[in-house]
């Protein structure tokens, strides 16, 4: 017993002597606030990372509702002032640094960030110029494909001179591209000094002019082949092949093709064996290795390349919309038929099927095999990508528009996976227009402190308007057109009318973009973004949640299921399946509709949903 009262004497002494310790190391330090360390973060940030530097000064403004006043008051405040001068001088250091080095996307992404803020420099107005400038250095490196997208851009904004439209005509011409070859001689023709008219030569002229038929278009397609090796079914090995369709984008070899075609060549979740071949001709002609350039997944679309010359180039100039009841033409390789090609009309337009934007439903016959094909409209225009429909509804079918195509190819062009931004909340289209119903954990409009329930007003100052369904998919393109780590400017209004202004700066998007949410967040909140029912908290037990409905987002999972506001709902337990990107939640329902009768039912939905943003 002496032992032990011996030993808890000594624990005992140990135990006060180190608490004292730390106590008078604690006093030796000096305490810091919060805001101090947010300060020093940002200081830290200002002559490497401005960008990053400014989004943790517009985040610090909102944590602590800093006013102009405020700063001139509060030695903190003023230091942020100080600190927020010194970032956009670096900011205009680095935009003057990447313009000298000519690294025009870069300096162009920067012009955006800039705008997002109401301030302006010497170079505010001069993207149009930037983007053309960039333009002529992919010429000039190889990079046709990219160079002519740029072209097309620049163009858009601001009418290129004669002398580049001109560049750019020759090379269309050199390509074996008709349609932008057609694009860079009317922009040639509508610039053109009285001097100039006459100065085209006849045979670029010529051969702009001209028009390709579908026999032609036909040779610029290419059967896609995966070879899985064998998969082992009932104890046989039977061949794995994945087999699709592409088309060549450019004379250097470059292909179009659907992502889910390729997906096991870069798919680090695929395990097995994988290689990937196009074939030009039929099952007799040779198999020529081809490897994937860069992929965009939430837009089911990837970059090929082979060595191998092609006779015909699809060209990606014309941002062509049709209308519903156009005819189009679907050539490609269904299941391994070669050079088929089948017609139909455009169905509908604005279907949801993708993480972002929307696709064109189109009855036009296409198999599997035909994903990936080119979707042509009756002038020879590329329409779209088609990718095949639903295995267990003959006669649907879609295709990713060709706008949505061009906008995408600039970061498949850099190699990889295509860096999409991402602000990270879940909208929903009421009459009112897009409200915001869920704000993701981590992500940077939950650092912002962007307020559920509020309505986006607009995006880097544009307001949009469009049809029921597709404010969206607007929104969406709005920010396509940006990259990760620039800075946005967002603003809201809510039911009161009161308007808020955020800058906030962009990260990438995930693949699944509610993944994250869903392992690290309530159920009740997480409810909202995947099944579309909004929840309030009633008493629970130790094995369920209890909830009251408050909303059910008009055609959601939930609205599907036939739940409906003030429903008694009891939660089991939500399962996220996330090699197969779905969850599922187990819940059982009183339906007030039917008399309160009690309903256990488990509600699957996809993780990449399209409302996101």
């Amino acid at each position: 017993m002496k032992k032990y009262l011996i030993t808890a004497l000594i624990l005992f002494i140990f135990i006060i002597t180190s608490c004292e310790s730390i106590k008078n190391k604690k006093d030796d330090s000096p305490s810091r606030t919060t805001s101090s360390i947010r300060l020093e973060d940002i200081n830290k940030q200002i002559q490497d990372n401005p960008i990053t530097a400014l989004n943790l000064i517009f985040i610090y403004k909102e944590v602590y509702s800093v006013t102009e006043n405020d700063e001139e008051e509060n030695e903190d405040w003023a230091l942020l002032a100080q600190y927020e001068k010194e970032a956009i001088e670096s900011l205009f250091s680095a935009q003057a640094k990447a313009i000298e080095e000519e690294r025009w996307d870069e300096a162009v992404s920067m012009i955006r960030s800039i705008a997002s803020m109401g301030i302006t420099n010497d170079n505010s107005n001069k993207e149009a110029a930037f983007i053309l400038a960039g333009a002529k250095k992919k010429l000039e490196d190889g990079d046709n494909l990219g160079a002519f997208l740029a072209a097309v851009r620049s163009h858009e904004m601001q009418p290129m001179d004669f002398a580049s439209a001109l560049l750019f005509l020759e090379k269309a011409v050199e390509g074996r591209q008709r349609r932008s070859s057609a694009y860079f001689l009317a922009a040639a023709q509508a610039v053109a000094a009285p001097q100039n008219r006459n100065s085209i030569p006849a045979n670029l002229r010529e051969y702009a002019t001209g028009r390709d038929t579908v026999s032609d278009m036909i040779k610029g397609v290419a059967t896609v082949i995966v070879d899985r090796g064998y998969r082992i079914e009932r104890g046989f090995g039977i061949p794995d092949r994945v087999l699709g369709s592409a088309f060549f984008v450019d004379a250097s070899g470059l292909l179009i093709t659907n992502y889910h075609v390729i997906a096991s060549e870069v798919d680090p979740k695929h395990k097995g064996y994988s290689r990937m071949f196009i074939r030009m001709g039929d099952a007799s002609s040779p198999r020529v290795p081809a490897r994937v350039i860069g992929w965009d997944k939430a837009l089911d679309l990837a970059l090929i390349k082979t060595e191998l010359e092609t006779e015909y180039v699809f060209s990606l100039v014309d941002s062509v919309i049709p209308r519903v009841g156009d005819t189009v033409l679907a050539i490609g390789s269904p299941v391994g038929l070669q050079k088929t090609v089948t017609s139909g009309i455009v169905s509908a337009l604005g279907r949801r099927f993708l993480q972002i934007g929307d696709v064109y439903q189109i009855d036009a016959a296409v198999n599997s095999g035909n994903s990936g094909g080119p979707l042509v409209d009756s002038e020879g225009r590329l329409v779209g990508v088609i990718f095949a429909g639903i295995a267990q509804h003959q006669g649907l079918n879609f295709a990713v528009p060709a706008e949505r195509l061009t906008a995408a190819l600039p970061a498949m062009i850099k190699g990889g996976r295509a860096q999409r931004p991402w602000l990270g909340f879940t909208l929903c289209e009421t009459f009112s227009g897009a409200e915001i119903i869920y704000n993701a954990p981590n992500t940077p409009v939950a650092l912002h402190k962007v307020n559920e329930g509020d309505f986006i007003k607009s995006i880097n100052g544009k307001t949009l308007t469009a049809p029921q369904g597709g404010l969206i998919p607007a929104l969406q393109d709005v920010m396509f057109l940006c990259g990760p780590g620039e800075l946005v400017a967002l603003e809201t209004i809510d039911k009161d009318d009161v308007v808020k202004k955020f800058i906030i700066m962009t990260v990438t998007r995930p693949d699944l973009p509610l993944l994250d949410a869903a392992r690290i967040d309530k159920r009740e909140r997480i409810a909202a973004p995947l099944f579309g029912m909004m929840l309030t908290p009633l008493q629970s037990s130790i094995f369920t949640s209890n909830f009251r409905v408050n909303r059910v987002v008009r055609g959601s999972i939930a609205d599907e299921a036939g739940i409906s506001e003030d429903d008694p709902v009891s939660i089991s337990r939500l399962r996220i399946m996330e090699n197969e990107g779905y969850a599922l939640l187990e819940i059982s329902v009183k339906k007030r509709r039917m008399g309160y009768l009690e309903t256990n039912m488990i509600l699957p939905v996809w993780l990449d949903s399209p409302d996101t943003l």
